[in-house]
């Protein structure tokens, strides 16, 4: 066996360990909960103008006010932990059987998600910290370093232009309902595969809204030489509030976010891993 087959061997039977499993199905749970503290926030802000950060820092800081909150995000923290190092082995060694583009493009969706992951892991741990910077915040912060460099805003045209990628991707993953060949919807009944269904693509699909409007405004920042514009999730909801029946579409798109957030209580228990 070559030193590649070897390792791969090894990641292989490390991403099947039931202790990682354990821990991957409870950071769907802590990940369910972000979304929808996130999806509580921006109602607040469609209801009243509220200017708590509506984003995952928002709904870390308002879950470690609670009692038991700072138990319960370094609960989150292992969970999305936990839910990298899964996606990092899929992008890795993706999945058994013929690697064709398709089996390619999804390794390199996964090595995203890991990312993404690890993004939200880390705003725990700035928040168990005390950080008082918020998400938006450090992107803002991190276009106007780029922006100052020779071809930075170039770049930051190009990032938000992937962002919307991202977001119509989302949409479309959710409304053709791909989501469902990663559940084991043998498990279900009739019922709660349906309500899955219905969460899934409301879920998927107001995110990608939500993703799609962010990647919009950070485009617009390099258009402009305007940092504030990327401000993330936070600023997307805050535009579409401002807009007519804004506060009507910034609430169906946060009851979205909310049925993303119950349908990641499915994915800890139906998900394959």
């Amino acid at each position: 066996m070559s030193a590649t087959q070897h390792a791969r061997s090894s990641a292989s039977r490390a991403a099947d360990s039931k202790p990682l499993e354990y821990l991957v199905r409870g950071g769907f749970v802590m990940y369910g909960v972000i979304h929808l503290l996130i999806a509580w926030l921006a109602l607040q802000v469609a209801i009243g103008g509220s200017a708590k950060s509506s984003d995952q820092s928002g709904a870390l800081r308002d879950l470690v006010s609670k009692p038991f909150g700072k138990t319960l995000v370094v609960i989150a923290v292992i969970g999305l932990i936990a839910l990298a190092i899964w996606q990092a082995f899929q992008a890795a060694i993706g999945q058994s059987g013929a690697q064709g583009k398709e089996a390619v493009a999804e390794r390199v969706v996964s090595g995203f998600r890991a990312l993404i992951y690890l993004s939200f892991a880390w705003t725990g741990i700035r928040v168990l910290q005390g950080s008082g910077k918020s998400t938006g915040d450090s992107q803002q912060q991190g276009a106007s370093t780029l922006m100052d460099n020779t071809g930075g805003r170039w770049l930051v045209g190009l990032i938000g232009l992937v962002v919307v990628g991202v977001g119509i991707g989302l949409v479309v993953y959710g409304v053709t309902k791909k989501f469902e060949r990663k559940l084991n919807t043998q498990q279900m009944n009739a019922t709660v595969q349906k309500t899955t269904r219905r969460l899934g693509v409301a879920g998927y699909s107001a995110k990608g809204v939500a993703y799609a409007i962010a990647g919009g405004l950070v485009v617009a920042a390099a258009v402009t030489y305007d940092p504030e514009k990327a401000r993330g999730l936070d600023a997307a909801l805050r535009l579409l509030a401002r807009q007519s029946y804004g506060p009507w579409l910034l609430g169906l798109v946060a009851l979205g976010i909310a049925a993303f957030g119950i349908y990641c209580f499915s994915q800890a228990r139906y998900r394959k891993v």
